[in-house]
């Protein structure tokens, strides 16, 4: 979803710093390019969307003991002494007997949907049994209807231990095309050295003592969200004044010089040198900042958080569905969840995970970046799922104020 380097558990030796999540993008030709995507992906055609009659996907996972798994570089645990061991998967495919073929080669969002688009578009295979997408694409290809509806049946983990905050979202009521593999949230950040705390999201704009030295994300749904939610609004439904309400707070911040620029996940250098004093951020940068200065700090405003996920679905034509089931449903055992969660070191979704973690790492355990407790994620929204027109409507304006 993000471009968010992670610190490892001292056990692990550091690997390299993850690619993006999201394609985070400044500009005009950024902003075209996202527009351009947006319409692709609504597509405003009747041939490029698909239903369970029009696309059939046959299972012969009775017969075929083998799966194909698509992810994002750095986000699956490896072996201290063996870099190219995997030991949660290793352990899933002793116990099912099923071989899995683990790539990492989705890198962007918007880079991978167009490699799969004109494929799933047809009605075609794309060679994989799962793929992981974030939040916003997961809920396009849905929309699309290039997703496998799952057998809940199939999955008692997933039933039992998903978190309440990650149930029932917009574009998943039902929890069955769109499982977490991991999560994070959007807040505030500051760096004690340099400046007060920093608690609210009209302190971070408005603050005569920061003015100059705040940066916010250029990822709309995270910015605007947790604007939406610092003027009463809930971001998983809202109505376009609304949205125009938050911009306008956004635009006045701009243009009295408060906001600095806008950024990816770079201004977390920034941060850390002091030459920011604060900013809108990533749990997971934070993680990895604060384990080399405790004085750098996440804050979850008590407006509220925006909770992001990257989501593990079945696509269409994939033949192996029960397979993937199988190890959806594995790492939604607590067990396995906890060995994930002290590698990657996001939110973890699964309930149970973190007395499971106290077993392996008690420090890790009480990280509240990791396991969030019950109050803060009652408070974290994740974005509503936008149409083509809204998507194209409010990226256009929020561009506008950005820069693009």
């Amino acid at each position: 979803m993000r471009h968010r380097p992670r610190p490892l558990p001292r056990a692990l030796p550091r690997a390299l710093p993850r690619l993006p999540r999201r394609t985070l993008l400044r500009g005009v030709a950024g902003s075209a390019a996202l527009l351009a995507t947006a319409a692709l992906a609504g597509c405003g055609t009747r041939g490029a969307r698909q239903t369970e009659a029009s696309c059939v996907s046959e299972d012969l996972s009775g017969t075929e003991k083998t799966l194909v798994f698509s992810n994002w570089p750095q986000y699956l645990d490896v072996a201290e002494d063996d870099g190219s061991r995997r030991p949660t998967l290793e352990a899933f495919q002793r116990r099912s007997g099923i071989q899995v073929s683990y790539t990492e080669d989705i890198n962007d969002n918007n880079e991978f949907f167009g490699k799969i688009r004109n494929q799933l578009a047809a009605c075609q295979p794309i060679g994989r049994d799962i793929i992981v997408l974030s939040d916003w694409m997961a809920a396009r290809v849905i929309d699309l209807g290039w997703v496998q509806r799952l057998d809940a049946a199939r999955l008692p983990n997933v039933a039992r231990n998903l978190l309440p905050s990650l149930r029932g979202r917009s574009y998943d009521p039902e929890n069955v095309l769109a499982i977490p593999w991991q999560s994070g949230l959007a807040g505030l950040a500051y760096n004690g050295r340099v400046t007060g705390e920093v608690r609210t999201v009209d302190e971070l704009l408005t603050r005569p003592d920061l003015k100059g030295r705040v940066t916010a994300l250029a990822e709309m749904r995270d910015t605007m969200g947790l604007l939406l939610q610092a003027g009463g609004h809930d971001p998983t439904n809202f109505t376009p004044a609304q949205f125009d309400e938050a911009l306008e707070k956004l635009r006045r911040a701009v243009e009295s010089g408060q906001i600095r620029r806008f950024t990816g996940n770079d201004y977390t250098a920034e941060l850390a040198r002091g030459d920011i004093a604060a900013c809108v951020a990533w749990s997971g940068d934070v993680i990895q900042l604060a384990a080399e200065d405790e004085r750098v700090r996440f804050v979850a405003p008590d407006s509220g958080a925006m909770l992001y996920s990257d989501n593990m679905l079945v696509p269409n034509r994939a033949t192996h569905r029960a397979n993937a089931e199988a190890l959806i449903d594995h790492y939604y055992d607590p067990t396995v969840a906890a060995q994930l969660a002290a590698y990657v070191n996001y939110i973890c979704p699964v309930q149970g995970a973190q007395a499971e973690m106290e077993k392996l790492d008690p420090e890790l355990a009480g990280n509240p970046l990791i396991f969030p407790d019950p109050a803060l994620l009652a408070r974290s929204k994740v974005f509503m799922t936008l149409d083509e027109a809204r998507e194209r409507e409010y990226e256009s304006k929020f561009q506008q104020v950005v820069g693009g």
